[in-house]
């Protein structure tokens, strides 16, 4: 847990434990025009609960928190503001995109930060906050922007190293060797999909800050949320384009598959005809008939395996220059 007061885009003051008592003495310590702004990671259910009691939270806001399985969205209860972010991180080992979740409540003179999982810690957004005096004068505005920006900018890391990978599975699927990418597509097209369901829904919460129509984030902050709607849209563009490209790619794997099923039959083909029609040969000339074209040619066997070659060799020339062999 970290959690400190904040005035004036300063940083005043840092709880010194996690126990409750020091929350309650945070917050009551705040004055006008501070902000106290406490952020947990994976908290334990009654740690959760007594943050609630000290902040005075809606019962189902917390709820939603504690459950950490919400899609992206802004809501009302009360005096505070809900808002659910999910956090996106690349595994590249396994060209996996793993989610988790982070539940913010804003009040008037409060931010609680709750964080579920390893994605987009924010010990940095809090760091890098403090730095910005200017900024972390607009109070609690200023530490939903940070987070926001935080969890926006990981996006646009994951987004990079998808398209590392689309980028690799199209190299692959045209190359000359004969490759198997359907999994992988399926694969990075499933990540794709786990993306487009943290980013999509965020869209128009981030849109109403940007038009500083959500009461209880002054609207002096509309125009840094408008520079984080404009860097998710460009994140929602990638996920779009990536996953056309993977569909793509999948219809042109798939083609090239049917093309290459159809030369092994070719080729197939081709090689059973040079056996078949010497076969034939040998079978007519193997019926031992009494009367038969040059039976008694002294030459016959030497003809017969001369006719078996030359009607192979043509037959291959025939295929080499068509191409089935």
């Amino acid at each position: 847990m970290d959690a400190a007061r904040y005035l004036d885009g300063h940083r005043l003051s840092e709880a010194p434990s996690q126990d409750v008592a020091d929350l309650r003495a945070l917050r009551a310590g705040c004055r006008d025009g501070e902000v106290a702004w406490v952020g947990l990671h994976d908290p334990q259910e009654d740690e959760l609960a007594e943050v609630a009691r000290v902040f005075e939270l809606h019962p189902l806001s917390v709820e939603d928190a504690r459950d950490a399985h919400q899609r992206p969205k802004l809501e009302r209860y009360g005096q505070t503001l809900f808002l659910v972010l999910k956090t996106l991180w690349y595994v590249d080992a396994e060209d996996a995109v793993e989610t988790g979740e982070i539940d913010v409540f804003i009040g008037p003179d409060f931010v609680v930060t709750v964080r579920h999982g390893a994605g987009a810690p924010l010990d940095g957004a809090r760091s890098a906050l403090e730095s910005h005096e200017e900024l972390l004068r607009h109070g609690t505005a200023a530490v939903l922007h940070a987070v926001c920006d935080r969890v926006v900018e990981e996006y646009g890391r994951v987004a990079g190293e998808l398209m590392v990978d689309v980028d690799e599975v199209e190299a692959s699927v045209f190359s000359d060797e004969r490759t198997q990418d359907s999994a992988r597509i399926y694969v990075l097209k499933r990540e794709l999909a786990e993306m487009r369901r943290a980013v999509m829904p965020l869209r128009e919460p981030l849109r109403r800050l940007a038009s500083g129509e959500v009461e209880g984030v002054e609207s002096k902050a509309a125009p840094y949320f408008r520079d984080i709607a404009d860097h998710l849209d460009l994140v929602a563009e990638d996920v779009e384009s990536l996953d056309g490209l993977l569909s793509t790619a999948f219809d042109a794997h798939a083609t090239r598959i049917s093309m290459q099923q159809n030369d092994d039959m070719r080729k197939i083909s081709a090689g059973a005809a040079l056996v078949v029609v010497p076969t034939l040969i040998a079978g007519v000339y193997g019926m031992n008939f009494e009367h038969m074209p040059e039976l008694a040619w002294r030459f016959g066997y030497a003809y017969a395996l001369l006719l078996m070659g030359g009607t192979a060799a043509g037959l291959w020339w025939l295929f080499k220059r068509s191409g089935w062999l």
